[in-house]
């Protein structure tokens, strides 16, 4: 019903930001600047990185009953709900919070993911003794492109602004919507490397589409210890229903120094990158066991298996495997418990246009992840519509012939970027 007051909107006064003419480059941008030292405390910085570290979690349960291999991006996405949640009011961004696990005050909140974002960029720069060349690249990015004629508030334009660097472009969902489509995934294209293309789909936005908030993260390190292609060979990998198959296995024969641990049904590697400031994390549980341990793989198992690491001179195989995955995420966190973000009737986003009117039509994720002898590479964008990865003595010898979990992350703020799991590396 709220939806027919659309047609209220010719008496609405558009704010004169507005009133540029909609095309290529039109911008409604916030006259206040990205705050590039905000001054957050270390307390916020790890309460934020808890939460997204638990949400990060709780998706993987709600993403595991899908077949096959999976990779996402929990910091992608919980970034591009954080500036959904800035327009969030009400029952609506309660119930966001609990879902994303979003526990600091609002005044605190979105200084504390501008101050993680901003370390999280500045961190290839801190990899000490490593060549410019041998740098991890780490490009995260934010954007808004909103309906040109629609009353977005001075008040959320500078909230966004300020905390996540994001202006708006301006485009035209409702007579050209296929336009807008293009110019949103040529930007995640290019701000990923190209590596993520078409993630809005031919037939969206439609043309009640109002916004998109978009984000993209792009991730390309080498390793610290490179496998010798010479080493890697066809090897048998066992998927979970015990067929056998043949994939190509990289080899550390010589063995290195790597954080290992070992539990009651699972093994675990941490692999860093050159600079030791991202790593990725594998977890393997003991054959037969992926489906028992991977039900009970919550944040707080992940936080001791973290804690159990110590190095060890492991001698390691590990199949190199390229994929991607597309999710839409609208069903999926309804069923987490956002319910209302979702409900036309029910959604309170009143603190993007002062409005009633808006909802999440829908949430787009995509991601990317090729991981062979030199290092990884990992690139994925999220897309918020809004609707009018034998043991010899002298070490360890793990042999990575079955389904794992990985999980690559930024050490230093303990923040996921990447985790997901290889059933069938082929």
């Amino acid at each position: 019903m709220k939806r027919h007051l659309y047609l209220l909107l010719t008496a609405v006064i558009i704010p004169a930001l507005l009133l540029s003419a909609c095309g290529p480059g039109k911008m409604a941008q916030s006259k206040l600047e990205r705050v590039s030292n905000p001054d957050v405390a270390p307390t916020d910085l790890e309460q934020l990185v808890t939460g997204n570290t638990a949400f990060a979690f709780d998706l993987y349960q709600a993403l595991r009953s899908s077949n096959g291999n999976l990779v996402y991006s929990p910091y992608s996405i919980s970034l591009a709900f954080a500036m959904t949640y800035g327009g969030a009011r009400g029952q609506t961004a309660t119930q966001m919070a609990d879902v994303l696990h979003y526990t600091l005050p609002v005044d605190q909140f979105h200084p504390a993911f501008n101050a993680l974002d901003l370390d999280l960029a500045r961190r290839p720069d801190q990899a000490a003794g490593v060549a410019v060349k041998d740098r991890f690249q780490l490009s995260i990015a934010n954007s808004l492109w909103g309906q040109v004629d629609w009353p977005f508030l001075p008040e959320f334009l500078d909230l966004l602004a300020v905390n996540y660097g994001a202006g708006m472009h301006l485009v035209d969902f409702k007579n050209a919507p296929e336009n807008a489509r293009k110019q949103i995934n040529n930007w995640v294209t290019d701000q990923t490397g190209g590596r993520i293309k078409d993630i809005i789909p031919p037939g969206m936005p439609d043309p009640s589409t109002r916004l998109a908030l978009a984000n993209a993260i792009y991730f390309k390190a080498t390793w610290e210890y490179e496998f010798d292609p010479n080493e890697t060979s066809d090897r048998s990998f066992t998927l979970l229903d015990g067929e056998t198959v043949s994939v190509p296995m990289m080899g550390m024969e010589t063995g290195e120094q790597l954080a290992y641990a070992a539990g009651s049904g699972w093994q675990a590697v941490a692999m860093p990158y050159k600079g030791g400031l991202t790593e990725m994390v594998v977890i393997v549980p003991d054959s037969g066991n992926f489906g028992t341990f991977e039900a009970t793989l919550t944040a707080d198992r992940y936080d001791e298996i973290l804690a159990a690491l110590e190095p060890q001179k492991v001698f390691l195989s590990l199949p190199k495997f390229t994929f991607e995955t597309s999710y839409g995420l609208s069903d999926t966190l309804t069923q987490m418990g956002m319910k209302d973000a979702f409900n036309p009737d029910m959604a309170d986003f009143s603190g993007m246009d002062g409005q009633n009117l808006l909802y999440i039509g829908d949430a787009l994720h995509k991601a990317f992840i090729a991981v062979d002898e030199k290092g990884t590479e990992a690139a994925a964008a999220t897309i918020v519509l809004m609707m009018a990865g034998a043991m010899p003595p002298e070490g360890v010898r793990l042999t990575i012939d079955r389904p794992f979990f990985y999980v690559i992350r930024d050490v230093p703020s303990g923040t996921i970027l990447f985790m997901g799991r290889v059933v069938d590396p082929r």
